[in-house]
């Protein structure tokens, strides 16, 4: 147990070290929330795909998969790979080039200005949807420290939410999005060895052994489902034009030039990533009947520890503090991510705020990463759900408010302001009633289906009757189109 504190705590200073560096290198609000897009493709890639997984990568999908099969896995997977190809490869660039020639550093300023919006409606609006979804998602990290803390240590569950919420505070608070970057590039490559060491051991430990997973669990190489099932689980794709962490690398990556580079890099990490932890899934139900694991299977067991459960029996004791640590940077790399976005927003795009000094507000942005950070930690306190169901909510309502926006806003010059109000309103309010009130018997209707595709409808009619973008938009819209087919 002492290792293990020393090998968190190693872990824990680098973090740090990169937070104070990064403080000395943030001069400006906007080095603060973008790093004054300087940083290059490599370091912008792993860190959207690591601020993107988070610890639902390491907890959620394994214990989806070790509880139902391939099902789940092999749909969302499939989904998400689909979806974030094509959000680099449809939304980077552009967003990168349009958002440089307005000057927006943040989604909801983008939104504002892309359609010229004076009275500041469309930006509160973004902002309130903002503020609600990614304190939620926020809230969904910090239990997955929390399940991390409390497995490896044998912590109360609110000893483990407050320190948790401790380590992500710290450096997201020092060092802004360049301490966000350079530690999700840590992290995300520490995310990626765990997950290779643990399948491979895993794999290795049950070979020869006799074990019939089929016959353990009936359903595990099933994925077979109903359409309305399948659909939703691939529907987990269309989230990711709306995330704004994640929209939030395309605006602070250096150029357009290095987006192709990003894209190939980000993919092929995630592809990796997304297979292995389906893989871990499936060899923990063949590991866990040879050798029982507690708190894993049966009346109290959590599902979603079968990583760490795995991870424990399986790593020698000088490895597995690192291996650990690994689940901790999944849970540090979204947190810190969504806490800086939520902080920018603050000082962006509220009008009492933006108006202030440079140095005003990079100081607001670091109290407010310490007030959404306390929010989401109540919220983590009294929430008994899953973390895939957390993230669940919080993913579809950004992807049905944002998504189709995003992706009118930079491929389709017709989109008009109040087409943009249309779809967010739309998409948000779909979320909420079919989350709470519709559901399929025997079926998982993922209200992220029925959001984007009423969102995109509301936003295509509604710009079809209202004023058009002005002339000079439209010519900004045509030259960071043509500045992507360059490159």
């Amino acid at each position: 147990m002492i290792l293990l504190y020393i090998q968190f705590g190693l872990y824990l200073i680098l973090m740090l070290g990169i937070g104070f560096y990064s403080m000395r290198k943030t001069k400006t609000n906007d080095d603060f929330i973008i790093g004054g897009r300087t940083l290059g493709p490599v370091t912008t890639a792993i860190s959207a795909g690591a601020s993107d997984m988070s610890s639902w990568l390491l907890l959620g999908l394994p214990g989806a998969v070790f509880a139902s099969g391939l099902v789940e896995g092999i749909w969302i997977s499939l989904g998400l790979s689909i979806g974030a190809y094509l959000n680099w490869l449809i939304v980077a660039g552009r967003l990168r080039a349009l958002t440089e020639d307005l000057n927006a550093v943040t989604l909801p300023s983008f939104i504002a200005k892309r359609f010229e919006d004076n009275s500041g409606v469309l930006k509160i609006v973004s902002t309130i949807v903002i503020l609600i979804f990614f304190t939620l998602y926020v809230a969904s990290g910090l239990k997955g420290g929390t399940l991390l803390f409390a497995h490896t240590f044998g912590a109360s569950e609110t000893t483990a939410l407050i320190i948790t919420t401790l380590v992500v505070v710290s450096y997201t608070f020092l060092g802004g999005y360049k301490a966000v970057c350079w530690t999700d590039l840590i992290q995300g490559l520490l995310m990626l060895a765990a997950l290779v060491f643990c399948s491979i051991l895993g794999f290795t430990a049950i070979t020869g052994s006799g074990v019939n997973i089929t016959e353990i669990n009936p359903n595990a190489f099933k994925f077979s489902t109903g359409w309305i099932t399948a659909a939703s689980l691939m529907a987990w794709g269309f989230g990711y034009f709306g995330q704004p962490h994640i929209l939030a690398r395309f605006i602070g990556i250096k150029d357009v030039q290095s987006v192709p580079r990003a894209r190939r890099v980000g993919i092929s990490w995630m592809v990796i990533c997304l297979i292995l932890a389906t893989a871990i899934g499936i060899i923990g139900i063949g590991y866990n009947s040879l050798y029982p694991m507690a708190g894993v299977a049966g009346d109290g067991g959590n599902s979603e520890r079968i990583f760490l459960a795995l991870t424990t029996a399986l790593f020698h004791p000088v490895f597995g503090g690192f291996v650990l640590a690994a689940v901790l940077a999944a849970v540090m790399s979204t947190a810190d991510s969504q806490l800086l976005v939520l902080s920018s927003s603050l000082t962006e795009d509220i009008p009492m705020i933006e108006k202030m000094s440079d140095k005003k507000k990079e100081w607001i942005s670091r109290a407010g990463v310490v007030g959404f950070a306390l929010l989401a930690f109540l919220i983590a306190l009294n929430d008994s759900g899953t973390i895939l169901s957390m993230v669940g909510y919080a993913w579809g309502g950004f992807g049905a408010a944002f998504g189709p926006l995003v992706i009118l806003s930079l491929l389709w010059k017709g989109t008009t302001k109040m087409g943009a109000l249309a779809g967010m309103i739309v998409g948000s309010a779909t979320i909420f009633i079919v989350k709470n009130y519709i559901s399929i018997e025997g079926e998982y209707f993922y209200e992220l289906m029925p959001g984007f595709i009423l969102a995109f409808i509301a936003i295509v009619v509604v710009s079809s009757f209202t004023k058009k973008p002005s002339s000079e938009m439209i010519e900004k819209i045509d030259k960071a189109e043509k500045l992507v087919k360059i490159n």
